[in-house]
């Protein structure tokens, strides 16, 4: 019964004066609904810009770098041990950069559970002929089926098919950018030098645009087997093993492990692009730091009108203390009214939020950058709603807990002397 009646009580008190309320109310929503609209857009955007670079990243990759010895002819000599030897202008040894036995290191991945998939990869340095002039280039030799399944390639090719590669012997899948130089169409054949002086013909099946448009003048894309062919190396050989994980987040301890196991170098996807993770990350702070801001200015409304609402409502809490009512009751009430402006603004501003992430969302953009997107990008995580909704009930909670605690402490006597 007093549940009861404390409800009552409440709801008669906030609808007495309901355009306070709804101001309040309205407070409330308008911050929530700019918190999910503004987190919605700032992390989709993150999504679309994480994706250029780390989809096409793999989480490790294992190669032979370039290095110089490390064993110097000097150090051989039982002379000069207790030297401190220093040579300079080391050239690198003749190490290969071919990964011996890949297969067997293959094999020995493809068991590990904690791998999301493996692609090998060669890389060729070639130029693309262009009459007199040749263009800088590089062919990036794919199992083409694990590199559409494992980095979103399909997303990039912009003509074409990209399993034409595998279906068309001798075939090629160009950069935009290098395409455009050339002025290359679908079934042109272009000529290619590899660094050794052998000229090849390769056949465009397709064209790719990554949105970055320094890999889009160099790099292009073929088959395994073609790229063997024009390295002139055998069946087997890979100077690369692309891997991607479960979970991001191994990664680097993951590549420790196989540069340890493998004696190979290993490079993780945060060491690659720490620089671009951090941006990524300095965005999404900003972003949930506005809407926070937002969120607790909506709370400072909330607590001003709850302030005012006491002071007009002196008589009335004078009168239910002198009817039996005790100050936890009071208090109680008020909070009530806090809590109940703060769940339906809250409610109403997440219906809002995400009104405004669809018509954000149906927005066009378009850029010749980024050929497969045709809206503004939007995030509709229901984490932002959670954190948004939990977020205002707690803030609303604060600023009616205050003026309630005043209001309980009032002394109905006084009240009624001064009125």
């Amino acid at each position: 019964m007093r549940i009861k009646h404390i409800t009552e009580i409440s709801y008669a008190i906030m609808f007495a004066r309901w355009r306070q309320t709804l101001i309040a109310a309205i407070g409330v929503t308008f911050s929530i609904a700019l918190f999910v609209a503004l987190l919605g857009f700032m992390e989709g955007l993150n999504r679309l810009l994480d994706g250029m670079i780390l989809n096409r990243t793999p989480h490790v990759r294992l190669y032979n770098d370039i290095k110089h010895s490390t064993n110097q002819p000097i150090d051989l000599s039982t002379d000069y041990l207790q030297y401190h030897n220093f040579v300079h202008s080391i050239k690198p040894d003749n190490a290969r950069k071919e990964i011996y036995n890949a297969g067997e290191i293959i094999n020995a991945l493809s068991t590990d559970k904690r791998l999301l998939g493996i692609a090998p990869k060669v890389t060729a340095q070639v130029f693309y002929s262009l009459g007199a002039i040749n263009l800088n280039g590089v062919i990036n030799g794919v199992d083409i089926e694990q590199e559409a399944k494992l980095f979103s390639l399909n997303d990039y090719i912009i003509g074409g098919n990209y399993l034409d590669l595998i279906n068309i012997s001798n075939s090629i899948i160009l950069g935009k950018g290098a395409a455009n130089k050339m002025q290359a169409e679908l079934g042109d054949v272009i000529t290619i030098t590899t660094t050794g002086g052998e000229q090849f013909s390769l056949k465009v099946v397709g064209f790719f645009q990554s949105g970055i448009a320094e890999l889009d003048n160099v790099q292009s894309y073929a088959s395994l087997s073609t790229t063997r062919k024009l390295l002139g190396v055998s069946t087997s050989y890979i100077n690369e093993i692309q891997i991607k994980l479960h979970d991001m987040n191994q990664a680097p301890a993951i590549a420790r492990e196989y540069e340890k196991l493998f004696e190979l170098d290993a490079e993780d996807i945060q060491t690659a692009n720490a620089d671009f993770e951090t941006g990524s990350s300095v965005r999404s702070t900003i972003s949930y730091a506005v809407g926070i801001t937002l969120l607790i200015i909506s709370g400072f409304g909330i607590y001003n009108i709850l302030n005012m609402m006491i002071y007009e409502k002196m008589d009335t809490i004078a009168i239910l203390k002198a009817t039996g009512f005790a100050g936890s009751d009071v208090k109680q009430i008020f909070i009530t009214i806090a809590l109940s402006i703060g769940i339906a603004g809250a409610i109403a501003g997440a219906i809002f939020g995400f009104l405004l992430c669809l018509a954000i969302d149906s927005i066009p953009f378009n850029t010749a950058a980024l050929p497969t997107i045709t809206t503004y990008p939007v995030d509709y995580n229901i984490l932002y709603y959670l954190i948004a909704v939990t977020f205002a009930t707690i803030t609303t909670y604060l600023s009616g807990w205050f003026p309630a605690q005043k209001a309980s402490k009032m002394d109905p006597v006084i009240i009624i002397r001064g009125k």
